[in-house]
């Protein structure tokens, strides 16, 4: 009996969880699993606002997948195409042309990209905060705009490139400013020309409230607490231009800044639309509360799919879907893949129920805000909270004991506040010394290399 075939769209949380758990759970002579990323990491997004403070390691905030999914195969390129009527997926690879393959079973879990609006100049000017590369630039960038002002002789590019602004409330944003907030009030340390009074650092939400899976009461003293470090919160605003670096808001509000940061919200990836499975009115596959994907009444046989990009009913409010949590998210991912096993083996998939516990949120070091199962906590409480349940949930021991060494040495030693700005563009040096070919040279033929005499 040939085995089956269980391809994994996407490998993060949703998809790097489904398959370790399948790769341990069914025997490899019954299913095949095969993951489809473009990266060859899973990115732990909860630590993004950590590594970007330099608190952890890049390296330890993803997970490799070679090293995690043994018994999987991985296959490195982007799906650029599911026809699940032909079961069928179409992969590029990173070199070379594209192919298709077959399966028995998908999983779809591309994940979401940065909802974005069009706003003027938002495109040539925002940084977004999804990814590791984004994060690690964001901090570069901002340690950056301090070297620029501590020596520029113009007065309105140094108020500029101290004006950093953030948009968008939820936990991505004001996590992100919050830390990196930290970051430049230690850095100002060894920048004996700035004063502290001259950074400025703006939230721009739309909505009158921040942090809203935290509830109200913390919401607001999450704004309290950003307001007490000097922080503009700008509540009920809109971003409404930035072209060449002119902030125009909604509340009538012009100022020039270096750094735009946007954070305002998810929307599934745009992959889903290279496919023929149903979709909801947001873009997010149609699923039933046992993960399969539904058409109207109509189940698709061997097609699965959770997490940001899934549209699937919370039991626990009826009428309403689970929200894009990590913690729906690992959740599903462990169920979805005891429900394909039980499908391979001849049984019946079961219903994902859970009561949300409730959220955690860092507000910087030693600061944050938490509601889990009704009891609230700010400050040193909160935040330690918030780093142990991370912590927990981030997959491998390999990958706990990295992150807790990290934070060990943070504890004891200064933070580091060096800006390595020339990983962004690490071949410009050398293509700066390296002189052009002359017209003759480019169009003389290349003479073959000398023979090398074989050793004996």
């Amino acid at each position: 009996m040939n085995p089956q075939r269980v391809v994994v769209v996407g490998a993060g949380h949703v998809g790097l969880y489904v398959a370790l758990r399948l790769s341990k759970k069914i025997n490899a002579r019954r299913a095949e699993v095969v993951v489809i990323d473009p990266q060859p990491h899973m990115t732990y997004q909860p630590f993004l606002p950590e590594a970007a403070a330099g608190n952890i390691s890049p390296r330890h905030s993803v997970v490799p997948l070679r090293r995690e999914l043994k018994r999987c195969r991985i296959v490195s390129g982007e799906v650029t195409k599911i026809e699940h009527d032909r079961k069928t997926v179409t992969v590029q690879p990173i070199d070379g042309p594209a192919t298709e393959m077959t399966y028995d079973h998908i999983v779809v879990a591309p994940g979401s990209v940065s909802r974005t609006l069009p706003v003027p100049g938002l495109r040539e000017n925002g940084i977004g905060f999804k990814t590791i590369g984004e994060a690690i630039y964001l901090r570069n960038h901002i340690l950056d705009r301090l070297d620029i002002a501590a020596v520029t002789p113009d007065p309105e590019v140094r108020k500029a490139s101290l004006t950093f602004v953030f948009v968008g409330g939820g936990y991505a944003g004001i996590e992100a400013l919050a830390e990196m907030e930290d970051v430049v009030h230690d850095a100002l340390k060894y920048y004996p020309e700035l004063d502290r009074k001259e950074v400025r650092f703006v939230l721009v939400e739309a909505t009158n409230r921040v942090l809203p899976e935290v509830g109200p009461d913390m919401g607001a003293y999450a704004v309290r607490q950003l307001d007490s470090r000097g922080i503009d919160i700008r509540l009920g605003t809109r971003l409404e231009s930035c072209v060449d670096g002119l902030i125009k808001l909604s509340d009538g509000a012009e100022f020039r800044a270096e750094t735009l940061v946007w954070t305002a919200g998810v929307k599934p990836s745009p992959m889903l639309e290279r496919t023929d499975l149903p979709r909801g009115p947001r873009g997010h596959v149609t699923c039933l509360p046992t993960l399969q994907v539904v058409d109207g009444d109509r189940v698709l046989e061997g097609a699965w799919s959770a997490g940001d990009c899934a549209q699937v009913p919370d039991l626990t409010k009826p009428g309403a879907y689970c929200s894009p949590s990590a913690q729906h998210a690992v959740r599903q991912a462990t169920l979805l893949a005891d429900n394909i096993r039980q499908v391979i083996l001849g049984g019946v998939p079961k219903e994902y129920k859970h009561k949300y516990a409730g959220s955690v949120a860092s507000l910087g070091l030693y600061k944050g805000v938490a509601q889990v199962y009704g009891i609230k906590l700010k400050g040193l409480p909160a935040w330690f909270m918030h780093r142990t349940y991370h912590m927990s949930r981030i997959p491998s021991f390999n990958r706990k004991i990295r992150v807790l060494a990290d934070w060990t040495l943070a504890f004891v030693f200064k933070r580091e506040t060096v800006s390595l700005g020339q990983l962004h563009a690490p071949r410009q040096e050398f293509t700066g010394v390296t002189p052009p070919l002359s017209d003759d040279q480019a169009s003389a033929p290349v003479a073959p290399a000398a023979a090398v005499p074989a050793a004996r």
